[in-house]
């Protein structure tokens, strides 16, 4: 296979586990609370994370990556928790498909040595994906908004502005991925640790299929995940990258729809191609505007940098 499309099978590869990431959580929520689920993501991540790192060369960490890895690991940290409470209380595809409004809202939030905002049409974008975020949470009609949507669209906004936050700490330092996610998977190990005290002999007591799943979700939608994308994305273009690693709504859709019984009414199967046709739209406007402009960090894709 050429270099090119084996660069590009890793990205989609990337973005199907993240899509699948949901079902996964929301699979490891239903027996588990939602604490404990987070600490034991964390804590495999980080024990993974740190034999990689010992591996690879002395586990030496920069006062960069220390400086830059302990902020972030407490905003990924609130993320997570918002992110997981939300697909706790409502279907896989609308948790992966709200959750990509961070695509959008991240330009909005990063105005750091911009001289204007997104130019207006990026706006109609926007307001496209407002809009089928509406339909999302409409189910079989107009009705209050469930409490898992809600906490998603909260959990995406909180994950721009951590994007945002990645972009400011890392630019232009010595930081390596691998090192940088250590720090963040031991922060959040050290957060959690404590309010899942109480709920720990339940995970001792949890059956092969639960571990199977946090396995997962430590190992392939974290550890896995971020250093494949960060592979990927040294060997290819920014926007080619984005590009492939925004399809990832679409994966947790079909996941969704195919594993966890998810079903779409006609508003939410409109409010699910309004929003993957809104994030791409954003997506290219944005990265045009970005390119008229004086050089900055590329925003990072939805997930960010992922635990």
């Amino acid at each position: 296979m050429p270099d090119s499309r084996r660069t590009d099978a890793i990205l989609l590869l990337v973005a199907l586990v993240w899509g699948s990431s949901y079902l996964s959580a929301q699979t490891a929520t239903s027996v588990l609370p939602v604490l404990v689920v987070l600490f034991a993501r964390y804590a495999l991540s980080a024990l993974s994370a740190l034999f990689a790192v010992v591996c690879l060369g002395p586990p030496r960490w920069t006062r960069a990556e220390l400086r830059a890895g302990i902020p972030l690991g407490i905003t990924q940290a609130v993320v997570l928790v918002v992110e997981t409470y939300g697909v706790a209380h409502t279907s896989a595809a609308n948790a992966g498909l709200i959750i990509s409004l961070t695509i959008v809202l991240t330009p909005l939030l990063d105005r750091h040595g911009h001289r204007s905002g997104p130019p207006p049409v990026f706006y109609a974008a926007a307001g496209v994906c407002l809009l089928a975020v509406a339909l999302l949470m409409s189910g079989n009609g107009f009705h209050a908004p469930r409490s898992g949507d809600l906490l998603m669209l909260a959990a995406a906004v909180i994950r721009a502005g951590h994007v945002v936050l990645v972009g400011r700490l890392t630019a232009r330092r010595p930081v390596r991925p691998l090192h940088l996610t250590a720090v963040q998977t031991l922060v959040g190990t050290a957060l959690f640790v404590v309010p899942a005290a109480h709920g720990l002999p339940e995970l001792a007591r949890a059956s092969g299929a639960t571990w199977a799943q946090l396995t997962y979700l430590a190992l392939f939608c974290s550890v896995f995940a971020f250093l494949a994308q960060t592979w990927a994305v040294q060997r290819t273009s920014a926007g080619r990258a984005s590009l492939l690693l925004g399809t990832e709504p679409v994966w947790a859709a079909l996941v969704g729809a195919t594993f966890g019984g998810d079903h779409f009414t006609p508003l939410t199967a409109l409010g699910a191609a309004l929003l993957v046709a809104g994030t791409y739209w954003g997506q290219a406007v944005e990265r045009a505007h970005r390119a008229g402009l004086t050089p900055l960090p590329a925003p990072e894709p939805a997930r960010g940098v992922p635990v």
